[in-house]
């Protein structure tokens, strides 16, 4: 444990071990990935796949090592002893920083299969990780904005297409397919701009849960649904690597998925997207109310993100 070093001097150590722990398992991921691009036939790609997966998941692995090195955080988690490491998951959780991607690893790893998780379009030119991304079958969606989609209706029908095309290599191995609804991080002024009927949580958005839902057909076993709670206030990925996250307060909750939910088109059959909307609403005034209890004192947009 380094906790007793410079909060400087740990995070550069933090960031040393991530970038040389990247690049050392990016390489072995990419050797394999050549093989899925050169021979793109399901019978290989049923055989490439957990190997590709068993990289990913050792490199979660050792990023929780040097995050037990050189941050003294106190974990607060509940819910995850019963979580089977078999079969296909949708998790959903709140976001508020770059740390939450990495907490989530950290606990998840290895209790359910490997989490592959919605992207903007243009994280795929970030260097190295973006091809591994790529490589893992992570899904890239273009972000459209209301007025946009206006315009130009058809845009709805490309992020479907992505969403389907990526859940079709998913249904072939055991994934746990993540999203964060509210599609982006929280910050004061999104939540000021949205007028968010939460405390503490943006206005989430239901359409890329439908898709993926319907695109899985009945794969999924149920819903994996995370809450995430800062109390000294919410990090930078800075902050983070640094160790000044004294503590991290994590609840996971596993709810079955209604089973028409994933037969109902989400783009096409309006009673169904307002009952789907609905669903997830209480989920989220659920969630809302649990950060409310894991640290009452705790108020929206405390800290920096």
């Amino acid at each position: 444990m380094l906790g007793f070093l410079p909060p400087f001097l740990r995070g550069s150590i933090a960031l040393l071990l991530l970038v040389l722990n990247t690049l050392f398992w990016c390489v072995l991921l990419l050797l394999f990935a050549l093989v899925k691009l050169v021979l793109p036939f399901q019978p290989v790609r049923v055989r490439i796949d957990p190997v590709l997966n068993g990289i990913a998941t050792c490199w979660i692995g050792c990023n929780s090592g040097w995050m037990r090195l050189t941050q003294p955080t106190r974990w607060d988690v509940q819910g995850i002893a019963d979580l089977r490491y078999e079969g296909w998951y949708l998790v959903n959780c709140n976001h508020q920083s770059w740390a939450d991607i990495f907490v989530l690893q950290h606990l998840l790893n290895r209790r359910v299969p490997m989490l592959k998780f919605f992207l903007k379009q243009q994280l795929i030119y970030v260097p190295v990780i973006g091809l591994a991304w790529w490589a893992l079958d992570f899904p890239f969606m273009q972000r459209h904005g209301k007025a946009e989609l206006r315009e130009r209706p058809e845009r709805r029908l490309e992020d479907a297409q992505a969403t389907r095309r990526a859940c079709e290599k998913f249904a072939l191995v055991p994934t746990s397919v993540m999203n964060f609804a509210e599609g982006t991080r929280f910050t004061p002024g999104k939540h000021r701009a949205q007028g968010s009927p939460y405390r503490h949580l943006l206005k989430p958005k239901a359409g890329a849960l439908a898709m993926a839902l319907n695109a899985m057909g009945g794969k999924f076993n149920s819903l994996i649904d995370a809450t995430i709670v800062y109390p000294a206030g919410i990090p930078t990925f800075w902050q983070f690597l640094c160790g000044q996250v004294p503590s991290v307060a994590v609840r996971v909750r596993e709810l079955p998925i209604p089973t028409d939910f994933c037969t109902a088109d989400y783009g096409q059959d309006p009673a169904f997207r307002m009952q789907f909307q609905k669903w997830l609403g209480t989920l989220w005034e659920e969630k809302d109310r649990l950060i409310d209890a894991l640290n009452p004192s705790f108020a929206p947009g405390r800290g920096t993100t």
